[in-house]
């Protein structure tokens, strides 16, 4: 049965009233099916993490984290929080992103994410971050610090193996 709806009808205003539009954007509590896939793919590729909320793992106490979605509050710029350098599996600072924040040298194969840089930021007070390869780990493939902070598009994306960390 069709009931035609005419502006100002008290049943018109009922069923907008009854259904509330639906969220655009999915809160980080209701990670959608396709983190939870990456999620699993994390730890089968590097065991020992824990899960600690919906869309991140932790590895060694949270030393290194591993984010599968932005937050509601993220734009297009880096999201790296504070006291952090992080590190986007995409351009753009996009999603996955890892974030350490010890000084020197680590690898990141430790963490299932060699080969995996394709954008960064330095969002620490003090140093600088140097990624390297591990087929020549004595060259420089890009660095940021507190003097150059991010680069949206690094140099050599995908071959960053390793970093160093002056602070």
């Amino acid at each position: 049965m069709h009931i035609p709806l005419r502006f100002g009808s008290r049943l018109a205003m009922t069923l907008l009233l009854s259904f509330p539009p639906a969220l655009a954007v999915p809160s980080a509590a209701t990670a959608s099916p396709t983190v939870q896939q990456q999620i699993a793919a994390q730890l089968a590729a590097a065991p020992g993490g824990v899960r600690i909320n919906a869309t991140e793992v932790a590895y060694d106490g949270g030393r290194f984290v591993v984010s599968f979605q932005p937050s509601v509050t993220a734009g297009l710029t880096a999201d790296c929080p504070n006291g952090w350098f992080c590190f986007y599996d995409e351009i753009n600072y996009g999603y996955p992103r890892g974030r350490l924040s010890d000084c020197g040298f680590q690898d990141l194969g430790d963490w299932g994410w060699r080969n995996r840089v394709e954008s960064t930021y330095y969002n620490l007070t003090t140093g600088s971050v140097a990624y390297l390869d591990r087929a020549n780990p004595s060259v420089v493939l890009f660095a940021v610090g507190t003097g150059f902070r991010g680069l949206a598009k690094v140099a050599y994306p995908n071959i960053a193996d390793y970093v160093m960390r002056t602070c």
